[in-house]
């Protein structure tokens, strides 16, 4: 079978020809044949869209969609907040060395 990308409407008009070919006593693998998927993706689509109509099913690939951005820019923070943590243990260092030093010539100084 020739791959290819399906839209949930599609998905969900496939599905509702699925249920009257099924009700007309056709078996899962002869759905799947007339609707030209493999009957592994029928039962996927079945698991994710049952009992959807098409525009719960565009509402959930956009939160989908949704979903993933704002998890590529958590991660993006995330990996930004280490770097600069990084950065700051490093500099904490030098300041807290040189105001040791400068307190301790301070007071080797007054003394």
């Amino acid at each position: 079978m020739k791959r290819r990308r399906h839209t949930p409407e599609q998905v969900i008009r496939k599905l509702r020809e699925a249920d009257r070919l099924l009700g007309e006593g056709k078996t899962i693998p002869e759905v799947a044949r007339a609707l030209e998927v493999s009957e592994n993706t029928y039962h996927r689509w079945q698991r994710q869209f049952g009992g959807m109509k098409a525009d719960d099913a565009k509402r959930l690939k956009e939160l989908e969609r949704e979903n993933a951005r704002l998890k590529r820019i958590v991660a993006d923070q995330v990996l930004e907040n280490r770097a600069l943590k990084e950065v700051a243990k490093g500099r904490m260092k030098v300041k807290f060395l040189r105001v040791r030093w400068r307190v301790g010539v301070a007071d080797g100084a007054s003394r």
